[in-house]
């Protein structure tokens, strides 16, 4: 039974750990595009760089790298490897909330970030204002896909990893039970004497009796 609760939570946690790493995966395609878009329509003059999309192309990175450890903890679950995931989700999700604040309370919000120079940020701006409930319960939604992550590697690691049964030890199981061994011979369960000695005393016992 706990196996199967084990296999159980495994299992969610690889899917919900499978749709974070497609929200890295298209961040990553989205930064390589603005990226793109960019430096095609840039001149000779000067410009910064532009911090935004290397931003967007590093958040979408850190999402991917964080999955494949995600991934390798619901697999194993390995107890060392768990809390390291946990850890990163957990920060992650604090840096969200620390965003999410700054946008939502500070009117000056812009000011705390440098000057983008290719209008992306903008263009952002633009597009979450006008889909503002979309984008809303799209980012509700990768908040509570990122806290079950959490939970379900707390779960797992309070379950622990799996216990093969059968051969706990090498004291735990008979030789009838492994296949390789079907030739095994019991050893006698009698001690052999050495038979120069039997015999002395044979004759012995015969000459007192003479």
């Amino acid at each position: 039974m706990g196996r199967m609760v084990r296999s159980c939570f495994q299992s969610m946690l690889k899917l919900v750990n499978s749709v974070v790493a497609m929200v890295g995966l298209a961040m990553i395609l989205y930064a390589l595009w603005m990226f793109r878009v960019w430096h095609k329509n840039i001149d000779d003059s000067d410009f910064p760089p532009p911090w935004f999309i290397y931003t967007f192309f590093g958040i979408g990175a850190s999402l991917c790298v964080i999955t494949c450890s995600g991934h390798i903890a619901a697999e194993t679950v390995n107890g060392c490897c768990l809390f390291l995931y946990m850890f990163f989700v957990f920060l992650l999700l604090m840096v969200e909330a620390a965003v999410t604040v700054d946008v939502f309370f500070n009117r000056d919000w812009e000011e705390d970030f440098p000057k983008d120079s290719t209008g992306k940020l903008d263009d952002l701006k633009g597009f979450i204002k006008e889909n503002f409930e979309m984008c809303k319960w799209i980012g509700i939604s990768i908040v509570v896909i990122q806290g079950l992550c959490v939970l379900f590697s707390m779960i797992l690691k309070a379950l622990g990893p799996h216990r093969e049964s059968s051969y706990e030890s090498d004291d735990d199981y008979t030789p009838e039970g492994v296949p390789l061994l079907k030739n095994y011979v019991h050893q006698p369960s009698y001690v052999a004497t050495d038979p120069l000695y039997g015999s002395r005393k044979d004759s012995w016992n015969i000459r007192v009796s003479k």
